[in-house]
């Protein structure tokens, strides 16, 4: 006797189950252009992140100091800034759950996160940038077209990176 299991069900298995984010599975649609998006400086100043990364190549990570993914994929990122940091702009935005700036600003310190270091205080970035968890990557050509995303540890930086030169 064969058994069925109703679609819903199979479904359901499946958002239950572990899932693998890969690169475009989420965020802004490659080809746009990030809207504009206030975040302010670790110091309290206001900023535009779009005007941040505007005029060159720019990689944006979305991170928070207690986010696993983050901390496995920050040697790939200096490893990214050492390589590219004369042609590509670093741009690291902090999230503002269970965090506060000063925070970020010893954590950025002691382990070298590379890149500008914002904190968006209010949300308006990552909803706006449409950012589905920490770890999130957008990397934009020099033109500030979105040319990749993506979520988690295990992302390859250089070939997003490859892609915006």
């Amino acid at each position: 006797m064969s058994m069925k299991i109703p679609l819903l069900v199979v479904g359901l298995l499946a958002l239950a189950g572990p899932r693998v984010a890969r690169a475009q599975d989420t965020g802004l649609p490659l080809g746009s252009t990030p809207p504009s998006a206030l975040v302010q400086t670790l110091d309290g100043k206001a900023a535009d992140l779009l005007q941040v990364t505007k005029g060159s190549p720019a990689v944006i990570e979305f991170w928070a100091t207690w986010c696993e993914n983050c901390e496995h994929l920050l040697p790939a990122m200096q490893r990214a800034q050492a390589k590219y940091g004369s042609r590509v702009k670093f741009v690291a935005v902090a999230v503002s759950v269970n965090q506060s700036p000063r925070r970020v600003q010893l954590h950025a310190a002691k382990y070298k996160v590379p890149g500008v270091q914002l904190f968006d205080a209010k949300g308006d970035a990552t909803g706006k940038w449409d950012v589905p968890a920490t770890s999130h990557v957008v990397v934009l050509d020099k033109r500030g077209r979105v040319v990749y995303t993506g979520v988690g540890g295990d992302q390859d930086i250089d070939a997003a990176i490859r892609k915006a030169l």
